[in-house]
C-alpha cells in the first residue's frame, strides 16, 4: 500500500464529502478509492470513517489522522518545492486572484509584464468579486479591496481607492446636477447590486457621514453594465475611482459631489506567510508591489 496515496485519497473523500465525490476529483475508479481506504483503516486498525448514504462521517481517530496527514502532505510538497529548485530562483507556478474589473485593468497587465521578467514561472489568474480562502482554494498572492478582518494572513497596502459619483453630460444636460447627497431623491440612479437590492448610497465622514436613499432606473451586477448604463445617460452611479477612471478622463462621465466622499477603500497585497517564502512569491510581490501602488496614486 502506497500510504501518502492512500491519504491523499482519504483526504480527497472528506474535503469532497463521499467517495464518490474523491473518485471524480482523482479520477479513480470508486472501488478503488474504497479499497485504498479500507487498506489505511486497517493498516492502522482503527475505523476513520462512518460510511452512510449521503455523506462521510469521521470517527475521533479519523479526525485527528485527517489533520495529520494534511501536515505530512503539506510537508512532503514543501520538501518536494526546495528540491526542485524554486527556493533558489524564480520558478513554479502562482495562483493569483483579485476581483473582476481591479483584475482586468490593474493585475491582468502587471502579471503579464511579470511574466516577461520572470520566464520560468508560470502565473494563472483567476478573477472573482467575492472573497475565497485562500488556504482552502491553494491561492498564493490575492488583492484585496476594502477593510481587512482578523486572520493569520499577511497583508501588505499598496493603497486606497474612492467612491465616486458620476453621470452623464447628456444626463446632466437633461436633469440636472446634483448639488448635495439629498438632491439625489429627484434623480434616477443607477444600482450596482446583485440579488441583494441596494437602496441607499453612504457620504461623508465621521459625523459628517450620511446614508441616502436612491431610486434606481437600472441595477446591474457588473461594474461594466453599470458604466455603459452611466454613459447612455440612464441615471447617476456610484463607482470606484479605478472602474470609472477611464470614461471620466475621456469626458463619457462627470464625477458629481466631491466634498461629501465617504471613507477611501484601502487595497492590500494578501498572502498566506508560508516560514519559507517560495522565491517565485518574492519576485511576485516585489515586482507587483510597487507597481499597483503607482497606479492607485493616479
Amino acid at each position: 500500500m502506497d500510504r501518502f496515496d492512500a491519504i491523499r485519497t482519504l483526504l480527497a473523500a472528506v474535503d469532497g464529502g463521499s467517495l464518490t465525490a474523491a473518485s471524480r476529483k482523482l479520477g479513480t475508479p470508486l472501488p478503488s478509492v474504497s479499497r485504498k481506504v479500507s487498506e489505511l483503516e486497517a493498516h492502522l486498525g482503527t475505523q476513520l470513517v462512518i460510511r452512510t448514504n449521503r455523506k462521510l462521517l469521521l470517527t475521533d481517530a479519523g479526525s485527528a489522522f485527517v489533520a495529520a496527514g494534511r501536515r505530512l502532505l503539506e510537508d512532503l510538497n514543501e520538501a518536494e518545492r526546495v528540491a526542485a529548485g524554486e527556493y533558489r530562483t524564480p520558478r513554479g507556478d502562482l495562483l493569483v486572484t483579485a476581483s473582476i474589473m481591479f483584475g482586468k485593468l490593474q493585475v491582468t497587465p502587471i502579471v503579464l509584464a511579470f511574466l516577461a521578467a520572470y520566464p520560468e514561472v508560470n502565473v494563472r489568474v483567476v478573477l472573482f468579486d467575492h472573497v475565497i480562502d485562500l488556504v482552502e482554494n491553494h491561492v498564493d498572492v490575492a488583492v484585496r479591496i476594502g477593510r481587512l478582518p482578523d486572520s493569520g494572513l499577511v497583508a501588505t497596502r499598496i493603497g486606497e481607492i474612492r467612491w465616486v459619483i458620476c453621470a452623464s453630460p447628456a444626463y446632466l444636460a437633461t436633469r440636472g446636477t446634483p448639488v448635495t447627497p439629498d438632491d439625489l431623491a429627484e434623480h434616477d440612479c443607477i444600482g450596482f447590486e446583485g440579488l441583494q437590492m441596494v437602496r441607499t448610497w453612504p457620504f461623508g465622514r465621521g459625523r459628517d457621514a450620511q446614508t441616502v436613499p436612491i431610486r434606481p432606473r437600472f441595477a446591474a451586477n457588473t461594474a461594466d453594465a453599470v458604466i455603459e448604463a452611466a454613459i447612455a445617460g440612464i441615471g447617476i452611479a456610484r463607482l470606484t475611482s479605478y472602474q470609472a477612471a477611464s470614461a471620466i478622463r475621456e469626458g463619457r462621465l462627470i464625477s458629481l459631489l466631491h466634498g461629501y466622499a465617504p471613507e477611501s477603500l484601502p487595497v492590500h497585497l494578501v498572502h498566506t506567510g508560508p516560514p519559507l517564502l517560495p522565491l517565485k512569491m518574492r519576485a511576485f510581490l516585489d515586482f507587483a508591489g510597487p507597481r499597483l501602488k503607482a497606479s492607485l496614486a493616479e
